[in-house]
């Protein structure tokens, strides 16, 4: 098991950092009360508990009980429990911009000024940088940058990145997805629906696939598709503070061409060192009308 603190400076990026971490698939919780972490780490060393991947947020919030954190750790060690503490720090110029900027007030400044509020946590919290195992300093990092710096360190996939790609099959009748980065239309392919013996089937049969891809113009989309999207994605990975695309491959009713176009993409680019997704959103849609397929 692999378990994390997560801690530091309020607006160094802990939120982030969580965020990133659930993405690698950790576990992870937010504020946890110190009182808890003895019973939420027998929890998770029990046998029924499914990750072995967890970390957990502590700072400042805690309030009087981060007094407790370091008697706590101490009794984990001395029970063998092994942990590692990430510390977030920034600079005070750094941290008050960022508050500025958000607008938010810091949990220590209770009609004091910012940067007293920022400098009376820096000292309640110094135990735990003392303690910890990682530090960064978020002062000139980006968000994009702060998550490179997270795969680094608690990645065990070498060619882990923090992008997840969702291909997606829709049909127009149904509408286009919200949430579609980019959209494409199949709707030019040889249709099953107006074969009987296809009309009742989806793209997830072998039937209807081969029909779909028997066509030289449904060969060549595909290749000029997967050409297109894995450069795009490369190139989201390594310019864009983002991690999650979404492509979405409609047809007329969802169920057959757009949903063999995506199952042949997602294949194409399962191989590829970020996390690629298949969803068929109106598959499952039994209304079936002339020519809507």
């Amino acid at each position: 098991m692999r378990f994390v603190i997560v801690t530091g400076m309020s607006g160094a990026g802990k939120s982030t950092v969580l965020k990133s971490l659930e993405d690698m698939g950790y576990f992870c919780v937010d504020n946890l009360p110190v009182a808890l972490i003895d019973r939420f780490v027998g929890l998770s060393i029990d046998n029924n508990f499914e990750n072995d991947k967890i970390a957990i947020g502590i700072d400042i919030r805690s309030g009087e009980a981060l007094g407790e954190l370091s008697v706590c750790l101490n009794r984990l060690r001395e029970n063998k429990f092994n942990y590692e503490i990430l510390y977030l720090d920034a600079s005070n110029k750094t941290l008050v911009k960022r508050y500025k900027e958000t607008r938010r007030e810091h949990p220590l400044q209770r009609g004091t000024s910012l940067e007293e509020g920022i400098n009376e946590e820096r000292n309640k919290i110094d135990f735990l940088k003392k303690l910890a195992d990682y530090t960064i300093d978020t002062s000139g990092l980006l968000s994009r940058e702060l998550r490179s710096e997270v795969v680094k360190l608690f990645s065990t996939d070498k060619d882990y990145t923090n992008m997840i790609v969702t291909i997606m099959s829709f049909g127009y009748k149904f509408g286009i997805p919200q949430d579609a980065d980019f959209v494409f239309d199949v709707r030019f392919m040889p249709n099953p629906y107006y074969e009987e013996s296809l009309r009742k089937k989806t793209g997830n049969d072998p039937e209807v696939r081969e029909y779909v891809m028997a066509a030289e113009s449904s060969k060549k989309f595909l290749d000029e598709l997967s050409k297109l999207m894995k450069f795009v994605t490369n190139e989201f990975i390594s310019s864009e503070d983002r991690h999650q695309l979404v492509i979405a491959v409609g047809c007329t009713g969802g169920r057959h061409r757009s949903v063999t176009i995506a199952n042949e993409l997602h294949q194409l680019m399962s191989s590829l060192p970020y996390s690629v997704r298949v969803f068929h959103r109106d598959i499952a849609n039994d209304t079936y009308v002339k020519g809507e397929a």
